[in-house]
């Protein structure tokens, strides 16, 4: 059964959203929710709309259990009803004529935009391998955040993991070397209740036109 929708403001969405670490174990998230989460995600920006994310869905048990160990024993990557792999592409530069052809066809771009845009991404992604990393980070954390908030606004709890083992990761699930991984984030029901965290005061992190 899915759950509930929750009818919440945007504020009262982002105060809800905590990094949870207990989950209701056995708890089947249906599959049009999870779809329906990675579809809002899905439209988080990203530089040249290259869409750097790539998701690794995981809910089989026995997947989810050879986790822990990657996870440098985070059992919630176990408990949880399933494990979103976030991935980053270090070649997004492969996909920008799929997202600027189309464009072309439908009369919104001239050939001439098209083919400069096209040799000015190929430029950066041959000659700024360290942007390349730079930008798969960057774009896909922007995709995670906004699939963290999808799944709250579901009524789903998440919390995302940058403690582990890559190069186990990359193995275990067979990932090409294209893409490297940035986050693993697990999604459930919360099966306990969250403490509240300490925020810095805003006047500790905000600097006003410079330092």
């Amino acid at each position: 059964m899915s759950q509930k929708k929750l009818l919440l403001s945007f504020s009262d969405l982002v105060k809800q959203r905590h990094s949870v670490r207990k989950y209701k174990i056995d708890y089947k998230i249906p599959k049009e929710d999870l779809h329906e989460i990675l579809e809002m995600a899905h439209t988080a920006p990203s530089a040249w709309n290259l869409q750097h994310w790539r998701v690794i869905v995981i809910q089989d048990s026995t997947r989810k259990e050879a986790l822990i160990s990657i996870a440098n024993g985070q059992q919630q990557v176990a408990d949880a009803s399933a494990v979103f792999v976030i991935l980053g592409d270090l070649e997004a530069n492969l996909t920008a004529e799929a997202v600027y052809r189309p464009l072309v066809d439908d009369g919104f771009m001239s050939g001439e935009t098209y083919a400069h845009i096209l040799k000015d991404i190929n430029q950066v992604y041959e000659t700024q391998k360290a942007k390349a990393r730079d930008d798969a980070f960057l774009n896909t954390s922007l995709f995670a955040m906004q699939l963290m908030l999808a799944a709250k606004s579901k009524g789903y709890d998440t919390g995302p993991i940058g403690g582990f083992q890559a190069d186990r990761l990359i193995d275990f699930l067979h990932i090409p070397k294209r893409f490297i991984p940035i986050l693993m984030i697990p999604i459930g029901v919360s099966g306990k209740q969250v403490h509240p965290t300490v925020r810095l005061p805003l006047e500790e992190i905000l600097i006003n036109e410079s330092f």
